[in-house]
């Protein structure tokens, strides 16, 4: 991949100064009259805005930076951004979930504490903040798990969670994760539901605090929102002060249902009902909410969102993985359903997803011709900022944020290139991406992400999970060691100091 040699001089975590341009062998641009593909074209850049884009700007610039053989295209917002150290990976090929540590034993849920300090729980963020970046996420709204906390997420790592999105040059819609409840095991090894409804509104009220003093800081980079967490920790009041609280300062709500059996049988145990159901009962399901993942939704649930706007943030790898999916994006599109994308586990690979996404979605359809790469990409962009309200994020046109991610369409894995856009999903990974520009400042560049050293940071994130991996027994139903817990996929051989038969 050629670059101008003064683009590898500018420094991370910059504007570059003046009016300057992005050359490239291809363009997504946001016309008026609809998304096209330039070749050998260009986007000028002043300050935090795209101010033109075309082949050849012929006005003034400080300076012209060429791409090569690049892509160049509006950065991926991601309505489910990893920003932990992702435990649903442990889970993979250890199964089931509720015997590895997936739901508390009773016994520990009576004194359930904290596994990370209030350090690594920064760190952690910090880090995972940087790993979007690396994959050309230049939106995200984060999501962590609550299996290894006291019971939700705090204001204070979210401060810091705000100061790390600054630092770096991530565009990030932040909120405390908060709960009324959760489902552990008794000593039977059988699911109950417990709850706590004034620790969950005490949980919410701080996080709406949170939200308004954050909302539009760091120079609008940082923005609000509610995130209660999955819908079966939640009562009926939780759900009716979060919608109040959200549409009183504007605030987009995320909210996880219809994405498992666990909560499926769980919701209906309680409300005897689906959880799209019992929102649309309560009259919450609405243009603000973002419901991940719809991956066990009824056809009834599927109209009720499309009836009310309800975006879906389709999440296809962490899905997959699990033996579930979408029934169908197609299908979900056809019904006039809004689809954003998500990547809610590690890698956060925006590309992947979407390469997931369509082969699951073809495979559901049974039909080779189901979707396309565009649309894919077109939900990872476009859909995402339309959810949050943003028709300034999601695109590159005249006025929108400088919010750019940069792909190599020479890099050596993905020979032959055909259109650049399908080269990307259908032969590349995250892996390709070259560049993340956000709010106009390079904020990744060849790997680098400004505010961080990353070498340094991935040797600590290891050390960080393994330390609390080794804490797993505590919070495992009748406490196995972690290697009957998480056993090697083949048996250990033997140490140099063991005899071979």
């Amino acid at each position: 991949m050629r670059m101008d040699e003064n683009w590898s001089a500018l420094p991370l975590g910059k504007r570059p100064p003046g009016r300057w341009a992005l050359a490239s062998r291809f363009i997504v641009a946001d016309l008026p009259e609809g998304r096209r593909l330039i070749e050998h074209g260009e986007v000028v850049i002043e300050d935090d805005r795209v101010i033109w884009i075309g082949h050849r700007f012929e006005g003034e610039l400080a300076a012209r930076y060429q791409m090569g053989e690049a892509l160049v295209g509006p950065g991926f917002v991601d309505l489910d951004a990893l920003s932990d150290l992702d435990t649903t990976v442990l889970g993979m090929d250890n199964q089931p979930g509720w015997k590895k540590g997936r739901v508390w034993p009773a016994d520990y849920a009576a004194q359930a504490r904290e596994m990370y300090t209030p350090e690594e729980l920064a760190f952690q963020k910090r880090y995972a903040f940087a790993q979007l970046l690396l994959n050309g996420i230049t939106s995200a709204l984060p999501i962590a798990s609550l299996f290894y906390r006291a019971w939700g997420e705090t204001v204070a790592e979210f401060e810091a969670a705000a100061v790390a999105a600054e630092d770096l040059g991530l565009r990030a819609w932040l909120g405390p994760a908060y709960r009324s409840g959760g489902v552990i095991l008794d000593a039977g090894g059988t699911m109950q539901p417990v709850f706590d409804e004034a620790r969950g509104l005490a949980e919410l009220e701080a996080a709406a605090a949170f939200t308004g003093r954050i909302h539009g800081t760091a120079g609008g980079l940082i923005s609000g929102m509610l995130a209660p967490d999955r819908v079966e920790t939640c009562t009926e009041t939780l759900l009716r002060r979060t919608f109040a609280h959200a549409d009183a300062m504007d605030l987009p709500v995320r909210l996880h249902m219809a994405q498992g059996e666990m909560e499926l049988q769980t919701v209906r145990r309680l409300h005897g009902m689906t959880a799209p159901e019992w929102l649309d009962r309560l009259g919450l399901l609405s243009s603000r909410l973002i419901a991940p993942h719809a991956t066990v939704a009824t056809d009834d649930d599927l109209a009720r969102y499309a009836a009310n706007g309800v975006t879906v943030a389709h999440c296809p790898l962490v899905s997959a993985r699990h033996g579930s999916a979408l029934r169908s994006f197609s299908r979900l599109k056809a019904m006039g359903i809004r689809i954003g994308m998500g990547t809610d586990t590690a890698p956060p690979d925006m590309v992947l997803n979407m390469a997931i996404g369509l082969m699951a979605n073809r495979i559901a359809e049974g039909r080779g011709d189901a979707a396309s790469a565009a649309e894919f990409y077109d939900a990872a962009t476009i859909a995402g900022a339309d959810a949050l309200k943003r028709p300034d994020l999601g695109r590159l046109a005249i006025g929108s944020k400088a919010d750019i991610a940069v792909f190599d369409m020479a890099d050596r894995m993905i020979a032959p290139r055909i259109d650049p856009v399908q080269t990307l999903v259908y032969g590349a990974t995250g892996r390709v991406t070259r560049a993340t520009i956000v709010d106009g400042r390079i904020s990744m560049r060849d790997g680098e992400v400004a505010g961080i050293d990353l070498k340094a940071a991935r040797a600590r994130a290891q050390a960080q999970f393994d330390g609390l991996v080794a804490k797993y027994p505590e919070r495992t139903h009748d406490h196995p060691p972690v290697e009957t817990i998480f056993p090697s996929s083949y048996p250990a051989h033997p140490t140099k100091n063991e005899v071979l038969p």
